[in-house]
């Protein structure tokens, strides 16, 4: 089973700690459209021995566009791809694009799941960060949306500085705080969150407004606390913590990203999207102009990498660390071989001295229905993971 997503480049504003590819001006938007779907006709031919079982519309902001350029784009997919019966159909959304009728007429069209964003339920959290929605829009989209889709994510993020009322150093997010958040989430019957730390990104707003001063810089220990907070309300309350930054009930685990992650094929249509097909990862250009010029001359704007055998055991070793599935080390044995296999073992026994990682033995039923010896990070070492997947990396190989 392969995906497609569709990166929708368009934002109504720039939320201050987003490095992602977008543009506030829709003065492109039509030429966009109609050049993304042009890139999916284009590209059929590298899925022609595969079954499309997600598509993911993702941004920037995919509710901006209207729903006859969202049917467009899946109407095209159908017609060139096949299509698995019950594909999962996601768009991510902004709570305050979401109406009523745009919820009524996203249902007719095929999306059967929401990912909404909205980060906080606090008004002083979503000035901060120059959301374009405030709290009472976060709540109200929330209730409208549960009465036509049973298969909604929503996205918040901790680990952020409270706003600074008199001109002070502000201070972190309580803990208190926090779990309000998410309380409010589990208010309203989500089966699934998405959680993430507040990262300063080096070409941001919050770069800027940390470095003059008006913004705190996020706290690791005050993240840290807030991410066990996190995991401990939302297991006690029936989520599986399936991957480092999501949490869902069974069976509402996100297809896509879990095909990501036990890395499947996907195509990425539109500026700055990867795709990659297993031994190769290609991405367009990041430039909206010269993305749609290119598509209108008939030439695909990406750049190709073939991916070495170390690339594909690094990106392994990240991605499977993240998951409930880890690291199979029979997998590493059998495809990357005896010095991969050895080189890991090494590399991990101190995190397993400290209690950090641990090898287990289990079934991995999305990959192989085997059962295998699995590494993968203990309670403790959750938090940890992306640093200790980069001491595992290996650098150079014979």
């Amino acid at each position: 089973m392969s995906g497609i997503y569709i990166h929708i480049p368009f934002c109504k504003q720039a939320c201050h700690y987003c490095d992602f590819h977008f543009s506030t001006s829709m003065k492109k938007k039509d030429e966009m459209v109609l050049a993304l779907a042009k890139e999916i006709r284009m590209r059929n031919s590298e899925f022609k021995d595969e079954v499309v079982e997600t598509i993911y519309f993702g941004g920037g902001t995919p509710s901006r566009l209207q729903i006859a350029d969202l049917r467009l784009q899946i109407d095209l997919i159908y017609e060139n791809y096949v299509v698995t019966e019950n594909p999962e159909i996601t768009l991510e959304a902004n709570p305050d694009d979401l109406s009523e009728e745009y919820l009524i007429e996203l249902s007719k069209i095929g999306i059967n799941r929401l990912s909404i964003g909205i980060q906080s339920f606090f008004e002083d959290d979503l000035a901060m960060m120059n959301r374009a929605h405030n709290a009472t829009e976060a709540k109200k989209c929330l209730e409208l949306a549960t009465k036509y889709f049973n298969n909604i994510s929503l996205d918040l993020i901790y680990g952020i500085p409270d706003s600074n009322q008199n001109g002070e150093q502000a201070n972190q997010m309580s803990s208190e705080k926090w779990k309000q958040n998410i309380e409010t989430a589990l208010s309203f019957g989500i089966p699934h969150i998405s959680s993430y730390a507040l990262t300063v990104e080096p070409k941001t707003a919050l770069n800027k407004l940390i470095q003059t001063g008006k913004i705190a810089q996020p706290k690791d220990e005050v993240a840290e606390e807030h991410f066990q907070i996190l995991v401990e309300t939302l297991e006690e309350n029936g989520f599986v913590h399936y991957e480092l930054s999501n949490f869902g009930k069974e069976n509402y685990f996100s297809k896509n990203n879990s095909a990501y992650w036990l890395g499947k094929k996907y195509i990425g249509i539109g500026p700055s999207a990867h795709s990659y097909d297993g031994v190769s990862r290609s991405w367009n250009v990041s430039n909206n102009t010269l993305y749609i010029k290119s598509i209108q001359e008939d030439k695909l704007p990406n750049e190709i990498e073939i991916l070495s055998k170390t690339d594909r055991y690094n990106e392994y070793i990240m991605t499977g660390l993240r998951t409930i599935w880890g690291v199979s080390l029979d997998r590493i044995a059998a495809e990357f071989g005896n010095e991969y296999f050895e080189y890991l073992n090494k590399q991990a026994q101190k995190f397993v001295d400290d209690g950090l990682v641990e090898i287990v033995i289990s079934s991995v039923p999305m990959q192989s229905g085997c059962i295998e010896k699995i590494l993968k990070p203990t309670p403790k070492g959750k938090f940890l993971t992306d640093g200790i997947a980069s001491d595992l990396f290996m650098l150079n190989s014979k």
